[in-house]
């Protein structure tokens, strides 16, 4: 596994869209705490695993371990591709990660190429290796969004 400085996830869940950006100092104490998310779409019991997550997230106090994290409305999303592209910017001595949700991927790898270097990779998020550190940090965001579109939908 290729070390990076920064892992930047974003995903898009309905009407919402986030991301999040983790420190490479911060991912060896994270992981054990996140093992037991997993990916929304392919859960049976959806209510019971978010009020769970909701615990675990609050307990482990995960968001602590994220530098940054934000989420929007869907129609926002040019807001959220120019703080990412702020954040890339104003690293550009550091090696970045970049994991994109497959639907946004396209828009987002156009905007990234005018201000990418070598130093920064964009992946479609359908490429990460399932049960690879990457795959589970995407999970972080993926399980925030659906806590939040949980809450407003109750």
């Amino acid at each position: 596994m290729k070390e990076f400085d920064y892992y930047i996830f974003i995903d898009f869940s309905e009407n919402l869209i986030g991301y999040d950006i983790i420190e490479k100092g911060k991912i060896k104490e994270l992981l054990p705490k996140i093992s037991k998310l997993s990916h929304y779409r392919e859960l049976r019991y959806k209510r019971e695993y978010l009020n769970s997550m909701k615990k675990l997230f609050a307990r482990e106090n995960i968001n602590s371990y994220l530098l940054k994290m934000k989420i929007f409305n869907m129609r926002d999303n040019i807001e959220l591709f120019a703080e990412v592209l702020e954040f890339i910017k104003n690293h550009s001595n550091c090696i970045i990660f970049i994991s994109v949700d497959d639907f946004q991927f396209k828009n987002f790898n156009k905007l990234v190429q005018a201000v990418n270097d070598d130093r920064t990779k964009v992946i479609r998020e359908g490429q990460l290796k399932k049960g690879s550190a990457e795959y589970k940090m995407s999970l972080i965001i993926d399980t925030q969004l659906n806590l939040l579109r949980g809450r407003k939908s109750v």
